[in-house]
């Protein structure tokens, strides 16, 4: 899977007490890729983070809505496991035997706290405001994450 050209904007959303994150694209996918950019932006200066190392992503659910939650906890939890922040996303869905499967890609590399501007921690995707949904021309996928 070649590495994509992020052209596409996020948007971070007013939350209460959590920051909300909208990825917004042409395709689905796409949105779901900018949901993620999205999220890391909290975490870190993305112009910081050099997309060195590629991660692969599983994920599957039964509905767009829980593929994305399941697809932003499963890079948070990468992020953990590896000590690494991501910069670049590509993201192919597919139904296969009535569930959505996921398959997706994550480049970055370690954390380096002398070197990456940090920012917030997220600790999860949550279900609050969760929407994946077509408007116009195109698609957003958003939800809140847990700060």
């Amino acid at each position: 899977m070649a590495v994509p050209e992020v052209s596409v904007p996020y948007e971070i959303l007013d939350h209460t007490a959590d920051a909300g994150v909208r990825g917004i694209g042409p395709t689905v996918e796409e949105a779901f890729a900018e949901a993620a950019l999205g999220m890391f932006s909290l975490m870190a200066d993305l112009d910081s983070v050099r997309p060195e190392t590629e991660v692969p992503v599983e994920v599957q659910a039964d509905s767009l809505e829980e593929l994305l939650v399941a697809w932003l906890g499963e890079l948070l939890r990468e992020r953990d496991v590896r000590g690494m922040l991501f910069s670049r996303f590509a993201v192919r869905i597919a139904e296969r035997d009535g569930r959505l499967h996921l398959s997706g890609r994550a480049w970055g590399e370690g954390i380096d706290p002398g070197r990456h501007r940090l920012g917030v921690e997220v600790k999860a995707a949550t279900y609050a405001g969760v929407r994946v949904e077509q408007r116009g021309g195109g698609w957003i996928a958003q939800c809140v994450v847990d700060l």
